[in-house]
């Protein structure tokens, strides 16, 4: 890792990364699993030998149901059938928010040049013109060993601050302070301290990421051949990136990872977990590793699910 890049990237480093960082048809055109080809039956057995307490942590977050602005679409939740003599649930959500622990699949986001997960084209309506890229693919689950960067830990601040995204050179220096070897195949979460600022800040949260990851982790997350990547704050936000926006959205949201990671990459990433439980249980146990287990649901033709992912101890 001491090849890792010390400074963030340029405008034109930063879009020769999708040469650089480009995993299209590394395991054939019609490959739909990505990074999580790393996952293989070694490192699945390696991953449960982390166990030591046989605890278990949930990383998700309850489906918010009440609107706001972090939430402009909120999740539809009706319970209540008396006539069929049982209860009966309804779940209608919109997948991709700042609020609710989701998988994002790997049709979800294009790459600068158009295209999808091992250069597919997209049709008019936005999804692919072949069923490609989607979550169904994923229905085997990912089984791995995880590790956490907990970057406010290794600061010694709460939180991840405006200003002050999480570089890709840092997360080499966090594993080394935490005794951890990267290895092919890791579940890499990365902690901002979401719910530590949130609750430092007398504001609503947008529909936005305010603070998180910088475009030059992805360096590190490809040449420590990372399998998924797991955050609580996601992208930093262009005025911290330092460099253009790659995708045109009508949104502020930042997308200098998404648009290398899911496109190009092939590397799944699993939004808003809460890591705030699983942090103070590695502090104590003073280990950052763990086996890691994220089940999507089955949707054909999905471009994400939400999760409930587990950290087993």
């Amino acid at each position: 890792m001491s090849s890792i890049q010390r400074n963030p990237p340029s405008a034109e480093e930063y879009a020769a990364y999708a040469d650089r960082f480009n995993n299209r048809g590394r395991w054939g055109e019609q490959d739909e699993l990505g990074t999580l080809n790393f996952i293989t039956s070694e490192v699945r057995r390696e991953a449960a030998a982390t166990v030591t307490q046989g605890r278990v942590v949930s990383l998700g977050r309850p489906i918010q149901t009440r609107p706001g602005p972090s939430n402009p679409w909120p999740a539809n939740h009706m319970v209540g059938m008396p006539q069929a003599q049982g209860a009966g649930d309804y779940l209608g959500m919109y997948l991709h928010s700042f609020v609710d622990t989701h998988i994002d699949a790997l049709s979800h986001t294009a790459g600068p040049d158009g295209l999808v997960w091992n250069g597919k084209s997209l049709g008019r309506d936005g999804m692919p013109t072949e069923h490609s890229g989607t979550v169904d693919f994923w229905r085997d689950g990912i089984v791995t060993r995880g590790v956490l960067y907990d970057v406010p830990r290794h600061r010694g601040t709460d939180f991840v601050a405006p200003g002050e995204p999480v570089h890709g050179w840092e997360l080499a220096e966090i594993a080394a302070a935490q005794g951890i070897t990267p290895r092919s195949g890791d579940a890499v979460l990365i902690r901002s301290g979401l719910d530590a600022y949130w609750a430092a800040t007398d504001a609503y949260p947008p529909f936005a990421s305010v603070t998180g990851v910088h475009a030059s982790a992805l360096e590190f997350l490809y040449e420590t051949e990372a399998a998924v990547l797991m955050w609580d704050f996601q992208d930093a936000p262009e005025s911290d990136q330092g460099i253009p926006n790659p995708l045109d959205v009508p949104i502020p949201i930042a997308m200098h990872v998404h648009a290398i990671a899911l496109p190009l990459m092939g590397l799944p990433l699993v939004d808003n977990v809460q890591l705030e439980t699983l942090a103070s249980s590695c502090a104590a146990r003073s280990s950052w590793e763990f086996q890691i287990v994220v089940a999507p649901l089955i949707i054909p033709g999905g471009t994400g699910s939400p999760v409930n992912p587990l950290a087993i101890l």
